[in-house]
């Protein structure tokens, strides 16, 4: 009986498909070059004459790297004034989106004697970077601000 099973075992190992090492070092290599880089937006935001506010793409960078974690967007976390970042792929699908707290109207923790307060500082221009896991299919990043009335197109840029 054990023989029985020795042999069986036997067997089915001997049909499983085995990889040559090349295969295997094919598939990593891959998706190393896919997934192991990082783009970085660099962003100014300054209100204009009449209080509009203006994006501009200041800088974008890609550098060798991965991320740790992807931010999860949640459409239930977005407030009036902030921005959400969107990457577009070359067949107009969305790639990604991220949330940015709006960055003209930051919020800053002051510690006083009675604890930790938290204050509104309206600024007339800012500068904020967003990074994403890079993807050679990227063409294009969009920005978006909420509003009371739903979102509000404020910039596209062909990359």
């Amino acid at each position: 009986m054990r023989n029985l099973l020795f042999i069986t075992v036997f067997l089915f190992c001997s049909f499983q498909k085995s990889e040559s090492p090349s295969d295997r070092s094919i598939r990593v290599e891959n998706r190393v070059k896919k997934s192991e880089r990082i783009i970085y937006f660099f962003f100014k935001a300054h209100k204009d004459s009449s209080g509009n506010e203006k994006i501009t793409l200041h800088e974008t960078k890609i550098s060798d790297g991965k991320l740790k974690s992807t931010p999860f967007f949640d459409r239930n976390e977005v407030r009036k004034g902030d921005l959400i970042i969107t990457v577009i792929e070359a067949d107009g699908k969305e790639g990604a989106r991220q949330l940015v707290r709006d960055p003209l109207n930051r919020e800053l923790e002051v510690y006083e004697k009675e604890g930790i307060s938290r204050h509104r500082a309206s600024l007339q221009s800012a500068e904020f970077n967003i990074r994403f896991s890079y993807a050679d299919n990227i063409q294009w990043v969009k920005v978006e601000k909420a509003t009371d009335s739903g979102v509000q197109l404020l910039f596209t840029q062909k990359l």
